[in-house]
């Protein structure tokens, strides 16, 4: 009997943890975050990355090995457009 009585004081305290422990989370979620004085603000840097375009998201990343370097790359790049009503040399 007293092993039972351990064991429920034991499973009581974990889920009095538990709730403890949740309240604390909830209440700290629903609290606004603190700037500093003189910080970035994130809404205004969130802003002006906004309409940036980097050319390496354009390209596809489908050798990400070739690109650092460790081995060659595999696809062979496309051939040129060649007319051949035109000669080489214009």
């Amino acid at each position: 009997m007293q092993r039972v009585r351990v064991g429920l004081t034991g499973l009581a305290t974990v889920l009095l943890l538990i709730g403890v422990a949740s309240a604390i989370f909830s209440s700290a979620k629903e609290e606004a975050p603190v700037l500093a004085e003189g910080a970035p603000k994130p809404e205004v840097v969130a802003n002006m990355t906004e309409g940036m375009v980097t050319n390496s998201a354009t390209a596809p990343k489908d050798e990400p090995i070739a690109e650092l370097g460790i081995a060659p790359r595999t696809a062979e790049s496309p051939a040129p457009d060649i007319d051949p009503a035109r000669p080489e040399g214009e």
